[in-house]
């Protein structure tokens, strides 16, 4: 039988009926959990809720499933993977006394690491819903997460970058003409990595030919990725494709994972299939996995969760494979699930500081599409903040808008941006490459060369003289 939830404001007693309930009425107000209909019907509850979540003892989270073991794998994933040994260091604690935990100047990186195998999905969900947004932030900046494939991506004071050429026909000239436009502005550190108007393998392999035949001719410590579906991939390899990384989006549920046409198994064999070509020169983080708050509520796959719980146990998946990236893609979905800057503020500070929590690479894909109640200005605070936190990587997109996808994010110029204000530099690799290519005349300061490079003067030439 499951436990009941119950707190006494007053005169009036508050009744949870279980652990998914109180969660959900926990988490920070969002138009999809009201589309959903488990998000608490007024302010008051939702702090009541907050409150008596405070009092749940973290053990709880090993005996109260949110979705049954016996009908989802990614739930078998958390519990039998679940480390006992690291558990005791918090065993003792209460969500609210996890907060304390994290928030305490006596915590250090190395003590979060070493409870980091012990912390379940649900446990991190559960303590970001009582934290205020500087809360998430001051710990996910004390707990980076460094991956490496040909170069180093998450260390302390460190933004990388996804260089997103995306067009809309796949026009190879088009593609190309963003990838010099980013890398001039020292974008692609993270990943070159395009989103194909026509996902089929032919198709695949054809771009991933073109980045490849980039970063070769440019010596560019970075990986390229095309973001097809993760049996497309596979397929590629298998016919010498030269992949560097393997894509999937990802949930938190074994239905939304089905929705995807994806589950473990697959994500497996892709895993493997990556790891044989052993293309990394300074590591072998291979996986590049994409989230969402809402994915779950969208394929019906969300068990009655709220969509920030949901979205965490998508990190467990994450986790299985060692990925060099992942990404929060937070406004996308639209104003069904996010409704307004506010909301994907939140959002995308709730899954930075529970995937850093978990120790995963996470990125965020700052963005919102155009019938948000959102603007570019909303995307400019989140990504001060994230910046702040220690975010491993953002998206560089010409001009904010992707014009292939239709939605509004991050441009080079926001990058540049960031690092300026907040010294944060790109990968080390990288910005050694930047330097002997002449991008930046001062790489303290990231202040461009007033010159085209010499080493792209001709490509440029000829992109223009193609037109």
């Amino acid at each position: 039988m499951k436990n009941t939830y119950k707190f006494m404001l007053g005169n009036r007693i508050y009744n949870f009926k279980n652990l998914a309930e109180l969660m959900a009425k926990a988490t920070p107000k969002r138009s999809g959990d009201l589309l959903a209909g488990v998000s608490a019907s007024s302010s008051q509850e939702r702090v009541v809720a907050q409150m008596r979540l405070a009092e749940v003892p973290l053990k709880t989270f090993l005996n109260e499933m949110l979705v049954p073991y016996e009908d989802d794998e990614i739930t078998r994933l958390i519990i039998d993977d679940h480390d006992t040994e690291a558990f005791k260091l918090i065993s003792h604690l209460t969500v609210g006394d996890f907060r304390n935990w994290l928030l305490s100047d006596t915590t250090t990186i190395e003590l979060i690491k070493q409870a980091r195998a012990g912390i379940t999905p649900e446990m991190a969900a559960a303590v970001s819903k009582i934290m205020r947004n500087q809360d998430l932030i001051m710990v996910a900046k004390k707990c980076p997460v460094v991956t490496s494939f040909r170069n180093t991506i998450g260390l302390p004071n460190q933004l990388s970058t996804r260089l997103q050429p995306n067009h809309p026909t796949d026009d190879v000239m088009g593609i190309a003409s963003s990838i010099l436009d980013g890398l001039l502005y020292g974008n692609g550190d993270a990943v070159i990595g395009i989103n194909p108007a026509t996902d089929n393998v032919e198709q695949t392999i054809k771009l991933l030919k073109l980045m490849d035949d980039v970063i070769q001719k440019y010596e560019i410590p970075t990986q390229s990725c095309v973001l097809t579906h993760v049996t497309n991939t596979i397929e590629a390899i298998e016919k010498g494709a030269p992949v560097d990384l393997v894509f999937q989006s990802i949930g938190g549920t074994q239905a939304t994972n089905t929705s995807f046409g994806v589950n473990l198994k697959i994500l497996k064999e892709a895993h493997e299939a990556g790891l044989s070509l052993n293309r990394g020169t300074v590591g072998n983080n291979i996986m590049y996995f994409e989230t969402g708050q809402g994915s779950s509520l969208s394929a019906n796959a969300n068990f009655g969760l709220d969509q920030q719980t949901c979205e965490a146990r998508a990190y467990a998946v994450a986790k299985k494979f060692d990925p060099l990236l992942v990404n929060t893609v937070v406004g996308f979905i639209g104003p069904e699930y996010l409704f307004d800057g506010k909301e994907i503020t939140r959002a995308g500070l709730e899954d930075h500081f529970c995937g850093k929590l978990l120790g995963l690479p996470m990125g965020c894909d700052i963005c919102y599409t155009n019938h948000a109640d959102a603007d570019q200005n909303d995307m400019d605070n989140l990504l001060t903040l994230l910046g702040v936190a220690g975010c491993n990587f953002i998206m560089g997109i010409p001009g904010s808008d992707d014009i292939m996808l239709n939605y509004q994010t991050t441009s080079f110029h926001d990058a540049l941006y960031a690092r300026r204000v907040l010294n944060l530099k790109p990968a080390p690799e990288f910005s050694i490459w930047l330097e002997k290519m002449q991008i930046f005349k001062n790489m303290d300061k990231f202040i461009l060369n007033e010159k085209m490079p010499q080493a792209f003067f001709k490509s440029l030439s000829n992109v223009i003289g193609s037109k």
